[in-house]
């Protein structure tokens, strides 16, 4: 039986399926992206995929304190169109 690795969510601080999660990569070239694969090098940041959980990321500024920079609000606003694709 293989085991299922779990992350902790930024938002609501639940572990979950891995699978469950969106992640967030930090890269060396100081470039944050939405990793798809799960498989892109550099620091990464586990959200659930719930509109709750990216406001209040969003509001206590946790990913900006994760990552040690000033998150830009256009990857907030791609990360809302993700949670709202995958709801649709």
């Amino acid at each position: 039986m293989k085991k299922i690795t779990q992350r902790m969510c930024m938002g609501c601080n639940k572990k979950k399926d891995k699978r469950e999660l969106i992640r967030l990569v930090y890269s060396k070239d100081g470039k944050i992206t939405i990793d798809k694969i799960g498989k892109l090098e550099g620091r990464g940041a586990y959200i659930c995929d719930n509109i709750d959980c990216l406001e209040r990321v969003i509001k206590t500024k946790r990913l900006e304190r994760a990552f040690n920079v000033k998150i830009k609000t256009e990857i907030y606003n791609e990360l809302r169109g993700v949670i709202i694709d995958k709801k649709n």
